[in-house]
């Protein structure tokens, strides 16, 4: 549900682990489905993703915004065609099925110019991608797990 005042909804995903991933020659991958996820998002909103993984330095419990450095290696995300979005590791071994991943989707109509009720203020998309996970969840009054 988006802040009030505002006639369209933020999406988040549950956290989930991978099924399998997909060994791309230079890079690990694999897709989500992200039904939420329309052509007016990815051109005019702002998807957000993090991944709290298996053996992080700081803790498992620990969550990072993507893209980010972590364990050797790359973790990153993209948007290949509305409807999916596709996570990406360019690690030398296949990364852990324990891992764990989730987005958020924010419309064009909410998200830089919302005043939430949290007094975070208004947030351009640069804002919100450097505000922390926890930030961001009480921001949009998003659940943290």
């Amino acid at each position: 549900m988006g802040p009030a005042g505002y006639d369209a909804q933020v999406y988040y995903s549950e956290w989930f682990s991978p099924a399998a991933w997909t060994d791309g020659t230079t890079d690990w991958f694999f897709d989500v489905s992200a039904p939420d996820l329309t052509s007016s998002i990815v051109e005019t909103g702002i998807i957000l993703a993090y991944v709290s993984l298996d053996g992080d330095l700081y803790s498992s419990a620990a969550v990072r915004p993507l893209p980010t450095y972590a364990l050797n290696s790359n973790w990153s995300f993209l948007v290949h065609e509305p409807g999916g979005i596709e996570f990406t590791n360019d690690g030398v071994s296949v990364p852990l099925k324990t891992h764990l991943f989730r987005f958020i989707l924010i419309p064009g109509n909410i998200p830089a110019k919302s005043a939430s009720a949290s007094g975070m203020g208004k947030k351009t998309a640069s804002e919100l991608r450097s505000m922390s996970y926890e930030q961001v969840c009480k921001l949009y009054n998003i659940p943290l797990k």
